[in-house]
């Protein structure tokens, strides 16, 4: 009898650590699957707040043309912040005059930028040469093996390029380099080193890009390099439209004091760029949330009696920004 007694305890106790660990897994799926879906939700709710900062600064830059001397947005500016009940977003303004074109930059350009951007000399020649070969008509090209012994295998077209996302097909060009990627930086705070963003081929080559001169308040260092400026002047030049964007006449007039020349430069005057949001939302206790959301517009504005006032030329749904 003692026996059967203990042996009944026994189940009971099996029986009970048993449904204690089907309850707590219970419990911890369905803990993950809320914080899960409220994720979701948040990433939704940022996704339609930077969509909605992208159409407010389209039209407000139209309004700032259309009705001078009532700018809502500063002349020369290069991003706006705004707050709304839900959340912040910054609104980056990246004209595609800031970029060069990808289908004419000559080749020491196109060379000088992928050596700005941390290719390695030996690599950054064959790329060159890649981007050069695949955008010009050519017959018995030597890089048409390379893609044929691909899988899947294709032909390259030897004409300009339609998006600037065909570079990703060009021999030599990985993600990192296209996208930009993140390296090591200099400690600075005994900390150890750090990562610090580097840029790609994406935010220096456009399709709608610049053939002569480049944007001087929103070209990237790279930018500056491939048309010719030397790093003191590039680090000059960034410095001075930290605290104010240049006009036209000042420009000329500061690139002599830097030892640099203007003639490759320009200030604005382009009717296409890039308009980036990054939205982050607020926390019921007042805090930005730690989880960003980007997209991005390239937008057209149109000569005056055109059916539209601004076309979308492409949207991004997902972006990246420093």
């Amino acid at each position: 009898m003692t026996r059967q007694k203990g042996s009944a305890l026994l189940s009971v106790l099996w029986l009970s650590a048993a449904l204690a660990a089907i309850a707590f897994s219970l419990s911890t799926t369905v803990r993950g699957e809320t914080e899960r879906t409220s994720t979701g939700v948040d990433n939704l709710r940022s996704y339609y707040l930077a969509v909605g900062a992208v159409q407010r600064a389209s039209v407000e830059l139209l309004w700032g043309v259309t009705r001078p001397g009532r700018n809502v947005i500063p002349k020369g500016s290069t991003y706006i912040d705004y707050y709304f009940p839900s959340g912040v977003v910054r609104v980056e303004f990246l004209p595609e005059a800031a970029k060069l074109d990808v289908n004419t930059v000559p080749v020491q350009d196109l060379n000088r930028l992928l050596l700005g951007l941390g290719v390695e000399p030996g690599r950054a020649q064959e790329i060159t040469a890649a981007i050069d070969d695949w955008r010009r008509p050519t017959e018995g090209s030597p890089f048409d093996n390379h893609y044929l012994s691909l899988t899947p295998s294709f032909r390259a077209p030897h004409a300009s390029l339609q998006e600037i996302e065909e570079l990703l097909l060009v021999k030599g060009v990985t993600p990192e380099i296209f996208y930009g990627t993140y390296v090591a930086g200099v400690p600075g705070d005994g900390s150890g080193p750090r990562l610090v963003p580097r840029g790609g081929l994406i935010e220096c080559l456009s399709v709608y890009g610049a053939r002569d001169r480049v944007d001087a308040n929103t070209a990237t260092p790279a930018v500056l390099s491939a048309v010719g400026l030397n790093p003191f002047a590039i680090a000059s030049l960034l410095e001075r439209r930290r605290v104010k964007p240049f006009t036209g006449v000042e420009l000329p007039g500061f690139m002599a004091t830097v030892g640099g020349t203007a003639n490759r430069l320009r200030v604005e005057g382009n009717t296409i760029l890039t308009i980036r949001a990054t939205a982050r939302l607020l926390q019921p206790d007042g805090k930005l949330s730690d989880l960003r959301r980007t997209v991005a517009a390239v937008v057209k504005y149109m000569q005056p009696g055109s059916d539209s006032a601004i076309e979308i030329l492409r949207w991004y749904d997902n972006s990246w920004s420093n």
